[in-house]
């Protein structure tokens, strides 16, 4: 291992002549710190290469020892293969003393004979190491203060971790280190510049750290861990300032040798770092954890290696552009390859270059949510996935903040050269290009590269082609600002004809133009630049829609009537009698999936009936697409909610059902926004009944509660028999679909509701009967009225979802009168929505929340959005 000394020392009158300054070696696995003499390491050859200074006093070094390796391996075999299982657990994973348990738990319970475990530095600790570097360089002595803070995050997290000889023997090593890099950061200090190996010395200390609580986490459950230091193991050969190639041979040797050594059933290991052959300490780069995951898998030849992160997998788009993206169960290493370079960062692209060659499957799991299978990235044929309704194009990936260089002219035509002398341009300035297209004439290349380069690469190229441009043989250099790209990745794309037809022709529908366009000959992705607002599209409502919008079936409980032409909706009741038939719902589904004049058909269920919502699995299996403000089917049986929900997530049938909850309040959109641009549901409460808002906004003064109810019924906001508003029934619903929705798992018939319809009452046989004795139960209520209004609050009947405990609730609650539940009239809802983003002042929604035409607006505001995501123009 090598001793590595100081690479740049600034002048001071201190520092005439010999001089020391407290700087660390690295020697085998251990990091000592002396007090060092540089005209003594001069002396004993310890410094084996100098770099001369700018400064001519005190003289400058810069230096790598390289030890020589002991080759002898004692007696012991690195068993390889199937035994082996890897698990890679990334920074937010081991960002606190809780999830680091829930990780060693993790380890614990995997059943494989043999585990390696490669772990990140805790969260925010490397950009942390980073800043360190920073700061010293920069001569700001407040590294040290920063040094502290690093030191006291991980001691406050080994205390509650661990006890006795393990705590006492992980705080003295920590101590050595942080010493050790007190020593460093001080010589980066004195010097004002940091070389790429101390850099790297430096912020792998993270994983170092992280690497060895684990481990003495896990030996806490009676197995046999040990951790390893990866830089005695890994072996990489830098080839650029950002890029490293492993070592694949000098690897399998040093882990020979080491387990040789160390051999142990689960060894924790740390991931981003690694050596260079001459055993200077290196890393794999930014993101590169996953990478050591994947060499280290394909060292140990393991049967799986599992990446956890904080999604539940890969997404078939960037769920906070697309709403409708799903996690993808399966991918093929080509399709993950494509999605990882075209910005799925769940994926580190080099990832999978090691493992492919030993057809080890990655799988991608949420440590947050162990119930999630997530996504399996392995070799798969044509015919392996087996599911139906799987189709060629796997996902869309998008890359944002693009600009298109264009760069035309007749007199590139022919003229060989040209396409090598302009990336040369481009790779002198470092630039990054993420695409290239170029027409078969030859007349013009263009190329995408990130916004942030483009001025570089633009003048790079005007400063080499300026003769060219001069002589009129390049027209123009063009840039193109304001690009994205988006990407169409899937396997099956080779062996299906029409996909790139299928693929513009969306576009186009979308009024989307396309700028470049550039497809390898593996057909795997289709890739093109779009202008950045035309990525994702949101539509707007207008008045000239431009939608052909029919009904062409119309049924009831008895009879139906369907036309393939369509419904004079000003006359269907006439028409109803006169030609409707005897309803059958199997023979009305045919009817409307094999109606061929009618591109994409929709079933809108305007009942509350149970035996219509169990139709919702066969319609959209059908490809018949639903809207619904039938609440049975969401706050039904778990089973089958999840049943319909996984169904239309997986196929390409929409599934939109806004009026269940609230009407035409934009209630589920709301919820829906706030979680797919990554806000957390907290709580959610609400009035969400607008008969019992009408009851207890008027249940005030000397009135009696069956008097409101009375008056309520008569003026028809009650259902024909009140109780079904009293039970609480339709609220429970309501709180239960918006629980799911937030992605709680709960029944209704778990869910605590406050009945308000007495229980000597509740078995009258008939409306008439219960109206006639619900007086003689009017005191208890009254008593509650007086007394919140002797205490200011009045009485308020609410749905409550408390994401944190994880539990629903439907109750009479009291509330301050300054409340904003206290300030509602006549049979409006109300919704408070707290979140993570709206804690102190929760997002409220208000609004009539029942009724036949606030329903209808609902529904139809679905229908439109339904037309909209099928392409119709906004």
């Amino acid at each position: 291992m090598p001793v590595v000394s100081l690479a740049k020392v600034v002048s001071s009158p201190a520092m005439a002549g010999d001089f020391s300054v407290r700087v660390p070696f690295i020697y085998g696995r251990r990091l000592v710190s002396n007090r060092v003499s540089f005209e003594k390491l001069r002396r004993r050859n310890c410094i084996g290469h100098c770099v001369r200074s700018e400064l001519q006093s005190p003289r400058v070094v810069g230096s790598v020892t390289d030890l020589a390796l002991d080759n002898s391996v004692e007696n012991g075999h690195l068993p390889k293969g199937d035994s082996w299982a890897v698990h890679k657990f990334g920074g937010t994973c081991v960002g606190n003393s809780e999830r680091i348990k829930d990780v060693a738990d993790v380890v614990v319970k995997d059943a494989s004979e043999r585990k390696l475990v490669v772990v990140s530095a805790m969260a925010k600790v490397t950009d942390m190491m980073y800043d360190l570097i920073h700061r010293a360089q920069s001569r700001d002595d407040s590294y040290l203060s920063a040094l502290a803070a690093v030191l006291e995050m991980h001691r406050a997290t080994a205390v509650d971790l661990l006890d006795g000889d393990e705590l006492a023997s992980f705080l003295a090593r920590l101590n050595d280190d942080i010493n050790n890099l007190k020593a460093m950061l001080r010589a980066i200090y004195i010097a004002g510049h940091a070389t790429e190996s101390f850099s790297d010395f430096v912020v792998g200390h993270g994983e170092l750290w992280s690497a060895q609580m684990l481990a003495a986490v896990v030996r806490k459950s009676g197995l046999d861990c040990t951790w390893m230091d990866a830089r005695d193991v890994l072996v990489v050969i830098p080839t650029s300032s950002n890029q490293v190639d492993p070592d694949f041979v000098e690897s399998e040797k040093r882990l020979e040798k080491w387990f040789s050594l160390n051999s142990a059933k689960i060894i924790i290991a740390t991931g981003f770092i690694a050596s260079t052959p001459q055993n200077i300490p290196t890393t794999l780069k930014r993101d590169g954890s996953d990478f050591s995951a994947a060499i280290m898998g394909a060292l140990f030849r393991s049967h799986q290696l599992t990446i956890w992160t904080d999604v539940d997998g890969v997404y078939s788009a960037d769920p906070r552009k697309v709403s409708e993206a799903v996690v993808l169960k399966t991918l093929s290493y080509q399709e993950a390859w494509e999605m990882s370079y075209f910005g799925a960062n769940v994926l580190h692209p080099r990832t999978i270059i090691p493992v492919m060659k030993y057809d080890i499957p990655i799988v991608i799991r949420n440590i947050f949510n162990l119930s999630a299978p997530g996504t399996m990235i392995c070799r798969q044929t044509e015919d392996e996935d087996g599911y139906k309704l799987d189709a060629p194009v796997k996902g869309f990936a998008t890359i944002d903040n693009l600009a298109l260089v264009n760069v035309e002219g007749t007199g590139m035509a022919g003229v060989p050269g040209t396409a090598s002398a302009i990336f040369a341009a481009v790779k002198e300035v470092g630039a990054n290009v993420i695409m290239i297209s170029q027409a078969s004439s030859e007349h013009s290349v263009c190329f995408a590269v990130p916004e942030k380069e483009v001025k570089a690469v633009s003048e790079a190229l005007n400063s080499r082609f300026r003769q060219a441009l001069a002589g009129g043989r390049l027209s123009q250099i063009e840039i193109i600002p304001n690009c994205s790209i988006l990407a169409a990745v899937g396997q099956k794309m080779a062996s299906t004809p029409g996909v790139s037809a299928t693929f513009f022709n969306a576009l186009a529908k979308a009024n989307i133009n396309i700028r470049a366009i550039a497809q390898g000959c593996s057909e795997f992705n289709i890739t093109v630049v779009v202008k950045r607002e035309d990525c994702i599209r949101a539509a707007v409502l207008k008045e000239e829609f431009k939608i052909d919008l029919r009904v062409i079936g119309i049924t009831g409980s008895s009879k139906m009537l369907m036309s393939e032409s369509g419904i004079d909706l000003s006359r269907w009741r006439e028409l109803m009698k006169e030609e409707g038939e005897t309803a059958n719902m199997e023979k009305f589904t045919q009817y409307v999936k094999g109606n061929h004049f009618i591109p994409n058909s929709v079933m809108v269920d305007c009942t509350a009936d149970a035996g219509v919502a169990s139709c919702y699995y066969d319609w959209l299996l059908r490809g018949i697409h639903v809207v619904t403000p039938n609440k049975k089917a969401n706050s039904g049986p778990l089973d089958q909610y999840l049943k319909i929900r996984d169904l239309q997530r997986k196929s390409y049938t929409h599934y939109f059902y806004e009026a269940t909850v609230g009407a035409g309040l934009p209630i589920i959109s709301t919820l829906r926004g706030l979680l797919e641009t990554g806000d957390k549901i907290l709580r959610i409460e609400g009035i969400f009944s607008g008969t019992l808002s009408y009851l207890f906004n008027n249940f005030v003064g000397t009135r009696s509660f069956s008097d409101v109810v009375a008056e309520a019924k008569q003026a028809g906001f009650t259902e024909p028999d009140p109780r079904d508003d009293l039970s609480g029934t339709d609220v429970a619903r309501k709180v239960t679909i918006l629980a799911r929705e937030s992605g709680l798992r709960l029944d209704l018939d778990g869910l605590p509701v406050q009945n308000l319809v007495p229980k000597p009452l509740q078995a009258c046989a008939s409306a008439e009967e219960f109206m006639e004795k619900l007086p003689q139960f009017d005191e208890e209520l009254s008593k509650q009225r007086q007394e919140a209004e002797a205490a200011g609050e009045v009485l308020r009947y609410v749905g409550v979802v408390d994401a944190v405990e994880k539990k629903g609730t439907v109750e009479l609650k009291r509330y301050k009168k300054d409340h904003p539940f206290a300030q509602l009239s006549g049979a409006d809802n109300i919704i408070a929505f707290t979140t993570k983003r709206y804690k102190e002042q929760p997002l409220i929604v208000r609004g009539p929340g029942a009724g036949a035409q606030v329903t209808a607006g609902g529904i139809f505001s679905d229908i439109l959005r339904l037309a909209f995501y099928l392409g119709a123009p906004s």
